[in-house]
């Protein structure tokens, strides 16, 4: 397999590809990309899942001058995916401060009326409101040098045909034309004939569209037994970023409210929220902040985080496509993927369909147990003794095992150690799924990683406009986590996660925004409460104190 560099991109954005946690190209982009790059007309066959955005978006990023006008136009069939590709397009071509605008129905016109007369390079839009918008005025076709219809089969079976065809016509004739279709039926070949010159036709084999690097398994639960499978699969795997897909948005919320409740770092993400908690939210899961992200089949389309470990399907996809699109946001960037389905017995069926079309056998699994629970806990604190063992810093424990050692066994010690650290006690009293402390060497090194960047952010303690910073009395020397504080804010200030903004575990103390108008409210509920059986004490912050 080539490398990116191979590929003919330029080494800044090779540089970008490598930041973003891209390793290697996927079998469409080492297709797509060169042939793009060489202004050559492509269609491409290509299922969502196989990296066919970034197969478009870099020889585009590539092309595209520094001139403010329209030079590149994506059409999508849906205004989520339009904002999907948008996002993705500025993500990768942030070393150029690319000006992307992303055009729909169901925004306000004014807003993408004001973009437009600003200045874009590149639009990515629905059809309908493309069309809208050429026949206004508003956008223009005079600098023009690329166009992509992006999952052009599904335009064309939501009836777009009229308006792809009446855009098709008002662009130059001197363009690159590509097009990415899942199928390409006769509808989509008729377009190409008429609008393309000279196409390569690229595609992925049928066995390449779920990826090997993925295990696929489900497990059979009762509808009700739900969120408890879910928790204790959570518990098990210790992902290090999952993504779990509902059908609703409403469940969405549900899901991720009450895994806030029972102190995961979890948030949710939908076609409802705002685009600034949506940006907020997709930081912080990036970032690491979060360890679960709970979606619809919305954030499925064009997010791409190589980090994600694990994909949890809490309801079963209404069809194969969407199961496809939903697993393919983990195993992505040669790394390794779970995806992990949850069947009542009356989709056994459902799950059968979609292993016939994706040529896929998906394991089925029995559900974890409380004692795999406590085995992994098990696993996960001797992995960290190890690594405590090979650190420095011991000295002081060190005198306190010695005068232990003068009066007890020390493998006494080191077992009621183990008891306290684990407590085995509680574990097998309670029936309940219960939550693992995620603190795998892997998880606290990315934790401490997140941190450092933190302090390094230029005015790291000017809160977000709109928010007010809070410091506890607890932090890391006091086992404190994110999550925790997430957990104590969802629970005893009703607060919804995605209202919380940044959070800093320091050392002895801890810092986390909230909405303004909410801080008394958080403040009150938090002095109400404990953190890991401490009593915390929190207070309000100005900027002025808080640079003091």
């Amino acid at each position: 397999m080539k490398t990116f560099a191979e590929l003919g991109l330029s080494d800044a954005l090779v540089s970008t590809l490598s930041g973003l946690g891209y390793d290697e190209p996927t079998p469409i982009q080492a297709q797509a990309i060169p042939l793009l790059l060489a202004g050559r007309d492509v269609i491409a066959q290509a299922q969502t899942g196989t990296g066919k955005t970034a197969a478009f978006a870099l020889p585009m990023i590539e092309r595209v001058t520094d001139q403010p006008v329209v030079q590149a136009l994506v059409l999508a069939p849906t205004r989520e995916l339009a904002v999907q590709v948008a996002e993705a397009i500025h993500r990768y071509g942030r070393h150029r401060a690319l000006r992307v605008l992303p055009i729909y129905g169901g925004q306000p016109i004014e807003r993408q009326l004001r973009g437009l007369s600003q200045g874009v390079q590149v639009v990515v839009g629905t059809p309908g409101r493309v069309l809208d918008h050429l026949r206004r005025g508003s956008l223009r076709f005079d600098h023009l040098r690329m166009v992509v219809l992006d999952e052009a089969d599904e335009m064309l079976d939501m009836g777009f045909a009229e308006e792809l065809e009446a855009i098709l016509q008002m662009a130059p004739t001197e363009r690159q034309t590509a097009l990415f279709s899942a199928t390409i039926p006769p509808a989509v070949q008729h377009l190409t004939l008429r609008y393309t010159r000279q196409p390569v036709r690229v595609s992925i084999a049928a066995e390449q569209l779920t990826t090997p690097r993925i295990r696929q398994i489900y497990y059979e639960v009762l509808a009700r037994d739900k969120l408890d499978a879910l928790c204790r699969v959570l518990d098990v795997e210790m992902p290090r970023l999952a993504i779990v897909f509902c059908r609703t948005r409403q469940e969405v919320d549900e899901i991720g409210e009450r895994l806030q409740g029972r102190g995961y770092a979890a948030e949710s993400l939908h076609g409802d929220l705002s685009q600034a908690v949506r940006d907020r939210v997709m930081r912080r899961f990036r970032e690491g902040q979060l360890d679960v992200l709970v979606a619809t089949d919305v954030a499925a389309r064009g997010l791409d985080i190589a980090e994600v470990s694990h994909v949890i399907n809490y309801d079963v996809p209404t069809d194969p496509e969407s199961y496809v699109h939903r697993i393919g946001r983990t195993g992505r960037a040669g790394r390794d993927g779970v995806a992990i389905t949850f069947i009542t017995p009356r989709e056994r069926r459902m799950l059968q369909i979609i292993e016939r079309v994706t040529r896929t056998r998906i394991e089925r699994c029995q559900m974890p147990t409380l004692a795999d629970v406590a085995a992994r806990r098990r696993s996960v604190l001797f992995q960290q003794l190890q690594a405590a063992i090979a650190q420095a810093g011991l000295a002081t424990y060190m005198k306190l095992a010695d005068e232990l050692a003068a009066t007890s066994d020390m493998r006494a010690v080191a077992a009621a150690a183990l008891k306290l650290l684990l407590n085995e006690d509680e574990t097998e009293q309670v029936d309940t799924i219960t939550r693992l402390e995620p603190t795998s060497p892997e998880r606290s090194q990315r934790a401490e990683r997140t941190s450092r960047a933190q302090r390094g952010k230029p005015d790291p303690e000017r809160a977000e406009r709109g928010m007010a910073r809070l410091q506890i009395n607890l932090g890391r020397n006091d086992q404190i986590r994110p999550a925790d504080i997430v957990g104590a804010i969802a629970n005893e200030a009703g607060l919804p996660g995605r209202s919380i903004g940044m959070i800093e575990v320091r050392a002895r103390t801890s810092i986390v925004e909230v909405p303004r108008r909410d801080a008394q409210h958080v403040l009150q509920a938090l002095n109400r409460t404990t953190l890991r059986g401490q009593r915390v004490r929190a207070i309000l912050l100005t900027e002025a104190a808080v640079a003091a």
